[in-house]
């Protein structure tokens, strides 16, 4: 009687498990399952709303043999190995520098740097356009000018505009990768600090050692997450430069934008989309491999 009862708990339990993960499933197969398989046979036609036809590998073909494409990919990819790793570096400094601070003190500086992630895209390309802006009341030239340097067209030129964007990405989305770092800094057991004092390690010796190595795990998920996010990158670009000048910005993401939602030529933008989600996989398991080798979790 007893074995009855608490199978049929059981089975009421795996009924309402169902139920709840129903949803979620439901979710990834109309909002991102569907999506990816439609994308994937939009890339084989030359797509009108009114008149379709299939184009085979058409598309793939002409993207191939697309110069801006492959300069797209490597704005891109400097872009993303620049910002990544100078971005993790920062947000592990500030991290060091908050971890000794009291609970209240820590919080209210986390808070400080997690405020741009918050804000509207638009409000911060605004902002930074102010920052940015070629004029001498532009708050960048007026630092710079200080200092004997004449006025710079930062996202007028081709050999600024990129910088500019690195520079203004790195310095906006620092917030959560703090918060990160600073949680995994907390989880480390104190009994390591204590013994590497016992050693007489310096301050260095005691980050190379013991807190670098135990934030590894850490520092791997930024890492990847940190390349996936910013080889899709678009919202920088299209709102700070448009990809100007002279495509010097124009990343893959802005790209695709513009062939599907600019050009009306949804078939080429899909093809180029698969081809960057292809990029970014290989990036994505070749980084997981190289840097979770030794990683325990």
């Amino acid at each position: 009687m007893q074995t009855a009862k608490k199978r049929k708990r059981l089975n009421n339990d795996a009924k309402w498990g169902y139920v709840f993960v129903f949803v979620p499933i439901v979710s990834f197969i109309i909002f991102t399952l569907y999506p990816v398989v439609q994308a994937a046979i939009v890339s084989f036609q030359s797509y009108k709303p009114l008149k379709t036809e299939f184009v085979g590998f058409a598309n793939y073909s002409n993207t191939l043999k697309n110069g801006l494409f492959f300069k797209s990919i490597w704005n891109t990819a400097v872009y993303t190995a620049v910002t990544v790793p100078i971005s993790i570096l920062v947000a592990f400094i500030i991290s060091i520098l908050l971890v000794p601070f009291k609970k209240r003190s820590q919080s209210f500086f986390k808070a400080i740097f997690y405020l741009p992630g918050i804000a509207s895209g638009v409000a911060l390309s605004f902002v930074w356009k102010w920052i940015f802006d070629p004029l001498p009341s532009g708050l960048l030239n007026s630092v710079i000018r200080a200092f004997g340097i004449q006025n710079q067209n930062w996202l007028g030129s081709s050999q600024t505009a990129m910088l500019s964007l690195i520079i203004m990405t790195i310095f906006s989305g620092l917030g959560s990768t703090v918060i990160i770092y600073v949680a995994a800094l907390l989880g480390i057991d104190p009994t390591y600090y204590e013994v590497a004092n016992i050693d007489g390690a310096t301050f260095l010796q005691r980050i190379k050692y013991v807190v670098w190595p135990m934030v590894k795990p850490t520092t791997v998920f930024l890492t990847i997450t940190g390349v996936i996010n910013a080889f899709q990158a678009f919202q920088t670009a299209y709102l700070m430069t448009g990809g100007g000048p002279d495509h010097a910005t124009t990343m893959v993401g802005l790209l695709i934008f513009n062939n599907a939602f600019k050009y009306f030529n949804y078939g080429e933008a899909c093809a180029q989309a698969l081809l960057l989600a292809g990029i970014i996989a290989v990036f994505a398991v070749f980084q997981f491999k190289v840097m979770a080798a030794d990683v325990e979790y």
